[in-house]
């Protein structure tokens, strides 16, 4: 059947949009410039939420949100566990 691509999405869209919205928060930030953010792998806890290429209002989201032990530990299970971390 002839369907458009823009129907078609994915459960990690969950885990995207759940990335982005932890970011623009601990930012202090819309989420709309929140930018560039990758979930690595499938719908599940094995999934890798990558944040090292994306940026939030032009700036590195490392250097926006200046707490690596964040991004690298509770933000990562928090996405990985979707929320139940």
């Amino acid at each position: 059947p002839k369907m458009s691509i823009k129907s078609i999405s994915a459960l990690t869209r969950l885990d995207h949009n759940r990335m982005v919205g932890q970011i623009a928060e601990k930012c202090g930030a819309p989420n709309t410039d929140v930018d560039g953010v990758i979930v690595w792998g499938n719908h599940s806890s094995t999934q890798y939420p990558d944040v090292n290429h994306g940026t939030v209002a032009g700036k590195s989201i490392r250097e926006a949100v200046n707490d690596d032990e964040y991004l690298n530990g509770e933000f990562v299970t928090t996405v990985q566990k979707r929320g139940a971390a």
